[in-house]
């Protein structure tokens, strides 16, 4: 890949609880990345990617110009070069496939533009969210902005609230440690916008309501404490009773020949998984003390490992 590159996110505590201004921690993933090209030689692929941005400009040029202005001359002449995204970020798969062109395109196009840098004061940050949001609400018709943030900015994300951001530090990983957190492929897509649309739904009954306010905003904001503190002894008592939460009460977003593999791993304590993104399909999150132990537990499903401890 030539150019700069824009790189994909996990989310690793935070999904659906962000909504609600529980804390959130999202880091940079660097296997998968994704950069604009010009096709020498278009295949089918690029063709559609080219159809995409086709598409995508057309959504943007709707928007209001005084807070997103583009530079609409460069962008239609490389359009008509035949610019592609060249990506290796699985779409569906709740690692920012969509962040990652918005944050591209910002970088590459938007005029009087908000460098990483400059974005680092907490006023900067909080706008270039909003104007991520605005581009990314065209995937899905709703954004948070964040992933695009964390593409653009490659750093670590604490989010303490819907307006309150800041870049963050994690702690040293060791690569001889048996402890990870790891991707499990489930081996089909998940789409963004009926899930959101589902919570939203489901928000609207008390019962849930005072579970997501009473329960899962509180073992979410201990998970990031602990996890940013290093605490990982204290760390795994909260994601396995938040692991707990969500095969109860978020079913419907995990694929269902995954119920069993996931009550499993509460049975047995070989690992603890979680949603990754708004679920429905792609990568499931999971943590284990022993990663040894989970892959023997797991054996037949390709396991990712992010984070080394």
């Amino acid at each position: 890949m030539k150019g700069p590159l824009f790189y994909a996110k996990i989310l690793l505590f935070g999904e659906y609880g962000i909504i609600k201004d529980s804390k959130g921690l999202s880091i940079p993933y660097n296997f998968f990345r994704g950069t604009l090209q010009f096709a020498d030689q278009p295949t089918e692929t690029i063709l559609k990617s080219h159809q995409n941005l086709i598409d995508f400009v057309a959504y943007l040029k709707t928007l209001s110009t005084d807070r997103l202005p583009l530079d609409w001359k460069r962008l239609q002449a490389d359009l008509d070069q035949k610019l592609y995204f060249d990506s290796s970020i699985p779409q569906g798969y709740g690692v920012g496939s969509s962040g990652a062109l918005v944050a591209a395109f910002y970088d590459r196009y938007a005029l009087d533009k908000i460098t990483p840098e400059e974005a680092l004061s907490p006023e900067k940050l909080i706008h270039l969210k909003s104007v991520f949001a605005m581009m990314e609400s065209y995937f899905h018709g709703q954004s948070s902005g964040l992933d695009p943030l964390n593409s653009y900015l490659s750093l670590p994300l604490l989010i303490h609230s819907k307006d309150i951001i800041e870049t963050t530090g994690l702690p040293q990983q060791n690569p001889k440690g048996k402890g990870a957190v790891f991707l499990l492929d489930s081996g089909s897509m998940g789409e963004t916008a009926p899930m959101v649309a589902l919570f939203m739904e489901n928000m609207k009954h008390e019962g849930f309501s005072k579970m997501m306010r009473e329960e899962f905003s509180d073992r979410t904001d201990r998970c990031v404490e602990n996890f940013l503190k290093g605490n990982f002894k204290s760390l795994f008592g909260d994601i396995k009773s938040l692991s707990a939460l969500v095969l109860k009460y978020f079913k419907p977003m995990i694929p269902q020949e995954f119920h069993e593999l996931w009550k499993k791993g509460l049975d047995t304590n070989a690992y603890y998984l979680k949603l990754c993104g708004s679920g429905g399909g792609g990568y499931i999150l999971g943590f284990t003390k022993d990663l040894k132990a989970a892959q023997k537990v797991l054996k037949g499903h390709r396991l990712e490992v992010v984070y080394h401890f």
